[in-house]
């Protein structure tokens, strides 16, 4: 056996080591699967539970069958990746095993880690949709407002024109404009348009209070809907509720959008110089007449100018964009964390940690598995045995020695030992001799050398 050089002593010293930590650490690995993998499968089993309608019993088996699988899947996967991947030596086994464990740990994401971010952060994601429906119906409450409120500013623009016409009637009577004073035609045009003006003003002005109380009920529902986004208690009941506010809402900014008032201005100027009755002229002369018919014509030019304005400022309140729709939907714990991930990426990151938190487990065992094989593979086999390992190797010997001793010794005990005679076989039977009859004699004796001795006769017994 060749001397080990310092470096590779020191390679096979710094193997030893850290195979004497993963055997301390391997013993404790799969514990720490095992509640890794049943954490995974509680918060799964929550985020299930909140997915499914009926809260039965079938509801209730169906979300823990799902969630035991799921915590079995997780261990299972988790405790081969620990075991293959370090083993490995070849590049190819290495990629594909890697591969393996990437498609596993996306399988995870989708059965587990979404249903776990649910349980984590699901009721906090339905408050913040409720908040976000908030400030939706509130910034369409406030431009369906704004839109109205833009319309009533036309009422200036009608008193205007309705104060002009009458101005221009008062200085018809007063004989400024056709020479002839009085309430002729001229004057009953100009008072004709100036009432049409006054009403539709009129009607311009009644709109303001219907406005201005749709808008303070608006923003009392928005306010009860806010205490509603930060209430204590279960998330479920509240979204119904707020489901509910949600609809008044909608027909109050629906109810705004009609209140303006722009489209009715709009008709109005455009019907104020179509809808002209010319009265018949009333001058006592052709020449008056005559003088009549000309300032009808002029009023008439600004009575168009003056409509042509009122449309134009009517159509630029009616340009402006209008309210957004909103309509709230109702959605689940676990759509709401997928849809505000955004906002709760702590969640999200310890959802997915718990799943995938042993591939990093897995990493570190391969790296340490291959610094261990670092240090070992220059030694020899037998310079690499430990004091223990060598112990052992030496009792196994000694017992291949004494097992292969006691056999040979048995081989030759039996190789030793004397053969047996092969048994006798069984004698032909022969036909009786007749007894011979001897001279009595003492029965303990044996007869004397040379005695006689005589057949029995026949029927005679000794």
């Amino acid at each position: 056996m060749d001397n080990l050089s310092r470096a590779e002593a020191q390679g096979l010293r710094h193997a030893r080591e850290l195979d004497s930590h993963m055997g301390a650490l391997g013993a404790i690995t799969p514990t720490a699967l095992g509640v890794l993998a049943t954490a995974s499968g509680i918060y799964t089993y929550l985020g299930v539970s909140s997915l499914l309608d009926d809260t039965g019993a079938l509801s209730f088996f169906a979300a823990l069958a799902y969630s035991v699988a799921v915590s079995v899947g997780i261990f299972v996967f988790w405790s081969w990746m620990m075991r293959l991947l370090p083993a490995v030596r070849t590049a190819s086994a290495r990629i594909g095993l890697l591969m393996s464990m990437a498609l596993g740990s996306l399988a995870i994401v989708a059965m587990s880690s979404w249903l776990n971010a649910a349980a984590l952060a699901g009721a906090a994601a339905v408050e913040q949709h409720l908040a976000e429906t908030v400030q939706d119906y509130q910034g369409s409450l406030e431009r369906a407002h704004e839109i109205a409120v833009s319309a009533q500013a036309l009422q200036q623009d009608v008193a205007r024109t309705r104060q002009t016409f009458e101005d221009l009637s008062e200085r018809e009577a007063a004989g400024e404009l056709s020479g002839l004073a009085g309430q002729g035609a001229v004057f009953r045009v100009l008072r004709q348009k100036s009432d049409e003006l006054a009403a539709l003003e009129a009607q311009i002005a009644g709109q303001g209070d219907l406005i201005d109380r749709a808008f303070a009920e608006g923003n009392a529902i928005l306010s009860r809907m806010r205490a509603l986004t930060v209430e204590r208690g279960p998330v479920e009941p509240r979204s119904v509720t707020f489901s509910e506010e949600a609809v008044r809402l909608a027909g109050i900014i629906t109810q705004l959008r009609q209140l303006s008032v722009a489209p009715l201005v709009a008709r109005a100027a455009r019907d104020l110089e179509a809808s002209v009755v010319l009265p018949e002229l009333d001058g006592g002369t052709e020449a008056a007449r005559e003088g009549q018919a000309a300032t009808i014509g002029s009023v008439l030019s600004v009575l168009g100018q003056r409509a042509a304005t009122l449309e134009q400022a009517a159509e630029q309140v009616m340009a402006m964009p209008p309210a957004a729709e909103v309509a709230y939907v109702p959605i689940s714990a676990a759509d709401a964390v997928i849809l505000y991930a955004g906002s709760f990426v702590p969640s999200w990151a310890g959802a997915i940690a718990i799943d995938l938190l042993p591939a990093v487990l897995v990493l570190v065992a391969m790296i340490v598995e291959a610094a261990i094989r670092a240090g070992r593979e220059p030694a020899a086999t037998e310079d690499a045995l430990t004091l223990g390992e060598l112990r052992a190797a030496l009792a196994g010997l000694r017992e291949v020695e004494g097992a292969m001793t006691r056999a040979e010794e048995a081989r030759e005990m039996h190789e030793t030992r004397p053969q047996a005679p092969p048994a006798a076989q069984p004698a032909a039977p022969q036909p009786a001799a007749p007894l011979a009859e001897t001279v009595p004699t003492d029965a303990a004796d044996p007869p004397a050398e040379g005695a006689q001795v005589r057949p029995l006769a026949p029927g005679r017994g000794g």
